[in-house]
């Protein structure tokens, strides 16, 4: 299979090519960036330059012998999504919307895995969350998805395989700073230098972490599975952990001890205290499960940032 991967040069599309790779899959990357990272460059078949946005230069693409999409690109910092709502929304939704599009152009029908998010689901309902869970529009980057969800249907019905996965908080190696893991490491380090306490949120909240290469194995069984009964599909690990639990973790891997001061600036007062999800559908389809373990991502999380 020839696999194209749109947002290669994010944190989880480094990752899913070194996963394509590993099955055999010739991997084309599309990034806006003029070169792919570094340390993906001698993985790819090819990669092309291209703004998802632009519908002419996406309509100029060659995809003709492309076998199987894989949408990653796209915005997803959730507190983010706040201050700059209508961004998030034009770019969420544009960005697939514009490839599909040119695939129906060309009478192509690739399978496409079009990624959505476990935000999109009400936190206030019984867990665990499944495919059949009420969804609730909680943050401009949910209703971004949900809108990118709402447009696939009209692409469907002309011919189009598109597979929608909803991945839950994913982890490891190589994320940057703005999510729990990486801006926790962050303060570590700095408290390390300057001997002052780190300052969090409400670490008591429970949430589902996936391994960012667990997550990236479930996108390749489903693009490659023989037939799948359901366009769409929870990813997720399936059981809830504190970010206390995480915080204490990465000071036994760091090997430090600093003080820690609640700071008010980073509480959420109507944060839900438990969200988990459940993946037995996508297990029952392709016999997917988490296979790494929480120490294991925590401890490679910190080799790749040290």
């Amino acid at each position: 299979m020839r696999a194209l991967v749109t947002g290669v040069n994010g944190f989880v599309g480094k990752h899913l090519v070194r996963e394509l790779g590993s099955r055999g899959d010739e991997v084309v990357g599309i990034g806006r960036e003029a070169s792919p990272a570094p340390e993906i460059e001698e993985l790819l078949a090819d990669y092309w330059v291209c703004d998802l946005m632009d519908k002419e230069a996406v309509g100029k693409l060659p995809l003709e012998d492309i076998g199987e999409v894989i949408s990653l690109a796209g915005l997803a910092g959730v507190g983010d999504s706040f201050s700059d709502s209508d961004k998030y929304k034009a770019i969420n939704v544009a960005v697939l919307t514009n490839l599909l599009q040119t695939l129906i152009d060309k009478n192509l029908k690739p399978r496409v895995i079009a990624v959505s998010t476990g935000a999109v689901y009400k936190p206030a309902q019984p867990l665990p969350l499944t495919e059949d869970s009420k969804l609730a529009e909680v943050s401009p980057y949910a209703t971004s998805k949900l809108m990118m969800e709402r447009a696939v249907e009209g692409f469907r019905t002309k011919g189009l395989e598109i597979i929608i996965v909803r991945p839950f908080n994913h982890i490891g190696p190589g994320q940057e700073p703005g999510f729990l893991v990486p801006d926790l490491y962050t303060r570590i380090v700095t408290a390390q230098k300057t001997g002052q306490p780190i300052k969090v949120g409400n670490l008591s909240t429970r949430r589902d972490y996936t391994d960012v290469r667990d997550v990236a194995r479930a996108y390749d069984d489903l693009v490659h599975a023989k037939e799948l009964k359901h366009n769409l599909y929870n990813i997720c690990s399936g059981k809830s952990v504190s970010g206390q639990e995480i915080l204490d973790k990465l000071l036994v891997l760091m090997g430090v001890s600093v003080g820690v001061e609640p700071d008010p600036a980073l509480m959420r007062p109507n944060d839900n205290p438990d969200l988990y999800g459940s993946y037995q559908r996508l297990h029952s389809q392709t016999g997917w499960q988490p296979q790494i373990r929480l120490e294991k991502t925590l401890a490679d999380f910190v080799a790749s940032a040290s």
